[in-house]
């Protein structure tokens, strides 16, 4: 018996863990894998986290992130916008930020079953009954955070797993000629690749692409060879750059559409909640803050012993209100963004003019970043 089961140990999951456990409640984290792992991620993370990771002891400067301050959006045409970031963020790759979280959480008293396959959640008289082989798992709470597409997405009957997505996206890390303070984001038909550094002397590439051309090529070397090295930037860097993962993280059909924050009794936090389009660059910031309203709520509302439906109810619709304040419009206007950039011509207009309408390019980049939280 816990109190509090989470399914999925990344960013969501693992923030989940250290608040709630710092708040006494006794936490059981079920992850798949076992640290360290590399994730499907473009690895930037807006500086609107730095006060509340400050406030959990977190020093970026011991993780050695790179510093980005500076936006490059380019397409095929040769077409370019370059902006200061005002807020800015830091690179720093899932591998390093989960593992050293994993750890935090771990000497702090959380409970792990890594290695571990979720297959059924159910809800049964005002508990969960969670199953992973061999045995059934029982607590008052599961909070969902098993990423961006899931077997259990469609167990749970969710509606977004049955609309398609044409959309597969896959991460490399690399060494290139690149510079250390610069997101650039590089277009091309169905699709964009984000490029950044991370630690050490890394960088994150990371593009998304349409299922339709990679059956017209065939595989992925094709694919990159006859739609995304269309736009020079990136055949400059499939070209010069030192390829460092063994194969590529790959994942398929990432989906856009919106997603409930709690679906049948369960708290859904991060991707698991709502995926923001890639081009915005700032899934893992949604996912760390989500994790901190999330935890809020519960730790508002949940005792131990003194656990009722009401209360099952003001957090759940607590937390769904929050989230709905926070991200509704953000993950909206990354949804309008996202259609700017779909076709060569469109993206070529849509730079040219976001050059002639300073102000107006400005304004769209800030959305795509919050406010500094604590």
């Amino acid at each position: 018996m816990t109190d509090v089961i989470i399914v999925g140990g990344g960013l969501a999951g693992l923030f989940n863990a250290i608040l709630l456990n710092r708040a006494g409640l006794c936490v059981t984290v079920i992850e798949r894998k076992s640290y360290p792992f590399h994730r499907v991620c473009g690895e930037y993370i807006s500086n609107e986290v730095i006060p509340f990771l400050s406030g959990l002891d977190i020093d970026l400067n011991d993780l050695n992130v790179a510093r980005i301050n500076r936006l490059r959006v380019t397409a095929v045409s040769g077409t370019v916008l370059s902006k200061k970031l005002d807020l800015g963020g830091f690179g720093l790759s899932r591998y390093t930020f989960d593992h050293y979280l994993y750890k935090k959480a771990l000497s702090e008293g959380v409970d792990f079953l890594l290695n571990t396959k979720v297959e059924d959640i159910e809800f049964k008289d005002e508990q969960f009954e969670v199953t992973i082989p061999g045995k059934v798992l029982t607590a008052p709470l599961v909070i969902g955070s098993f990423g961006k597409r899931s077997n259990l997405d469609q167990k749970l009957k969710r509606a977004f797993f049955y609309k398609r997505s044409p959309y597969l996206a896959v991460k490399f890390h690399i060494r290139a000629d690149f510079p250390d303070d610069l997101i650039q984001l590089n277009n091309y038909k169905d699709g964009y690749c984000g490029v950044s550094k991370i630690e050490a002397d890394r960088y994150c590439m990371c593009y998304l692409a349409h299922r339709d051309d990679l059956r017209k090529y065939g595989n992925l070397h094709e694919l990159e060879q006859n739609i995304i090295c269309k736009n020079d930037h990136l055949k400059r860097l499939f070209d010069t750059a030192e390829f460092l993962l063994d194969k590529p993280e790959v994942i398929n059909e990432i989906s856009f559409e919106k997603k409930q924050p709690v679906e049948n009794h369960i708290l859904m936090s991060g991707d698991t909640a709502g995926m923001i389009a890639p081009l915005c660059g700032n899934g893992m910031t949604m996912a760390i803050h989500s994790a901190k309203i999330l935890s809020e709520t519960i730790i508002q509302y949940y005792k131990p012993n003194d656990f009722t439906p009401r209360k099952r109810s003001q957090i759940e619709q607590g937390y769904t209100m929050e989230w709905e304040s926070k991200f509704a419009r953000r993950l909206w206007i990354g949804r309008q963004l996202q259609r700017m950039f779909g076709a060569n011509a469109m993206t070529t207009l849509s730079l040219k003019t976001l050059n002639a309408l300073p102000p107006l390019a400005d304004y769209l980049i800030s959305k795509t970043h919050g406010q500094p939280f604590s």
